[in-house]
């Protein structure tokens, strides 16, 4: 299986001091044997490096990056940036609330390319949640 990870789980994966760091990692541990790729896109890994420095778990942008790169080097599962050509057009019709819309896009992208999403955020219709 291969999967998109959203936001939240690439943070919670690459923080020891995330609060749902232990969820993620027991969730990573549980398909490390089996997965056949972990997958990131544009939004997922800007919004790492941007809630990364917001919240304080990076000092800046040049830490936050590099964050993410040793994430994903340090993987045993390899890691690769999926390509977004995705307009607003493909939207699902869970996607009602302003809030929803990044939610439904990454949705859309993993099932475009044969993936499934995860992430930790309860009520996305055909996710992995793992919270």
């Amino acid at each position: 299986m291969r999967y998109l990870l959203d936001t939240n789980v690439l943070l919670a994966l690459g923080h020891t001091g995330h609060t749902d760091h232990s969820k993620a990692a027991a969730w990573y541990a549980s398909v490390a044997g089996t997965a056949t790729g972990l997958h990131t896109c544009s939004i997922t890994e800007l919004g790492f490096v941007r809630v990364a420095t917001q919240i304080g778990l990076q000092p800046d942008i040049a830490s936050a990056r590099s964050s993410l790169d040793a994430l994903k080097a340090s993987s045993r599962v390899r890691f690769e940036l999926v390509s977004d050509d995705l307009g607003a057009a493909h939207l699902p019709v869970f996607v009602t609330k302003p809030s929803a819309v990044t939610d439904g896009h990454l949705l859309e992208l993993a099932k475009k390319n044969s993936m499934k999403l995860v992430t930790l955020d309860r009520g996305i219709p055909g996710a992995t949640f793992i919270g």
